[in-house]
């Protein structure tokens, strides 16, 4: 055991020959560098996504008031409906003596025809509000993703330079010199 933390020890008395070794300085390693541009980026970014999902939000909002107007519209059909099924059972009243029959077709097709529509308007809501749900979630999915793919891109390019990419070619070269030479 002595024997290995003596090597690492020794670390800084191996001359540089712009080749293969360690480098002891913390503040040169990549796991701070790493920490610092991933809190960077959680820092800046964090911002955009929040104002991606506010204005998602506020989207949602709207498509939900919407929703609720056109439910008022289909409630104020149904009052409509209500008040000519009113003046139709009315005019049942009128008409009870000439016979029921026709007039409990009427107040039937009269109640089918509003339950029907109430059916049909009240699963078009449903559709549309679950469309625009699946809708915001995909977009909101999508701009995660290219902005992610965006920052990785741009931290990459900025931290990889000609000249870095040639001292890290140059580097393995004389590693895998080094490996030849120990396995001739």
């Amino acid at each position: 055991m002595k024997n290995v933390t003596d090597s690492f020890i020794s670390l800084d008395y191996w001359p540089s020959a712009g080749s293969f070794g360690f480098n002891t300085d913390i503040l040169a390693t990549n796991p701070i560098n790493l920490s610092v541009v991933l809190g960077g980026l959680i820092f800046f970014g964090k911002g955009v996504l929040n104002d991606l999902l506010d204005n998602r939000k506020q989207r949602i909002l709207n498509t939900i008031r919407n929703s609720e107007e056109l439910r008022g519209g289909v409630i104020e059909q149904l009052e409509k409906a209500r008040t000519r099924l009113r003046k139709v059972e009315m005019e049942a009243d009128q008409y009870r003596v000439n016979g029921y029959s026709e007039i409990e077709q009427k107040i039937l097709s009269l109640r089918t025809s509003a339950s029907t529509t109430l059916e049909q308007l009240e699963n078009n809501k449903n559709e549309t509000i679950h469309f625009e749900q699946q809708r915001a979630i995909n977009q909101i999915r999508q701009r995660v993703f290219q902005q992610a793919l965006q920052g990785a891109l741009e931290t990459l390019n900025s931290c990889l330079n000609t000249e870095l990419h040639l001292r890290i070619i140059s580097a393995n070269i004389g590693m895998f010199g080094a490996m030849k030479e120990i396995t001739d």
